[in-house]
């Protein structure tokens, strides 16, 4: 039938699952998302002509300060010691999207897949924030964690096509 939800008690009642038991293990997560934009913004956004600047660079920096406040974010999330926060950018000119990739790591007793998937909704939010005076039709799509490694459950990698690029993982 599948695992019991661990952010609820037996009364129903939300609370932060008690990690005190676990082992600590290096752990990883890795998650992407894009942004489809009009061409005048994708070109902007590659040539570094946008009103408000550096739109990847300032998108960078969002997406990994995102990550570390993850905890601040979401509720039941644990506050965690990120030792790697990277946010990169993949140009995809025929769709004109920027796909965005975070990558965190921790030596821990929980895992990071909260902290990627968060570390790319902002970056993605950054773009769009940077951009919407030329453009608020811009979409953002296929926000997926695509691998993570480390406790209990060992590795995961994503098996299916990536969303929105036909690509295998």
């Amino acid at each position: 039938m599948g695992e019991k939800l661990t952010h609820f008690d037996e009364q129903g009642n939300a609370w932060m699952v008690d990690v005190g038991g676990k082992q600590e293990t290096d752990r990883i997560a890795v998650a992407h998302g894009f942004i489809t934009v009009s061409p005048e913004v994708y070109q902007a956004i590659v040539n570094g002509t946008a009103k408000k600047g550096d739109v990847l660079g300032v998108a960078r920096v969002a997406g990994i300060m995102g990550a570390k406040k993850t905890s601040e974010l979401i509720p039941l999330c644990h506050v965690l010691m990120l030792t790697k926060c990277a946010v990169e950018f993949v140009l995809h000119e025929e769709r004109c999207a920027v796909e965005a990739v975070c990558t965190v790591k921790t030596h821990g007793k929980t895992g990071v897949e909260m902290e990627a998937l968060t570390g790319v909704q902002i970056a993605l939010l950054t773009i769009y924030d940077m951009c919407k005076a030329m453009d608020k039709g811009m979409v953002i799509s296929d926000v997926c964690l695509l691998k993570k490694h480390g406790g209990k459950s060992g590795l995961y990698e994503r098996k299916t096509s990536r969303p929105g690029t036909g690509e295998k993982e």
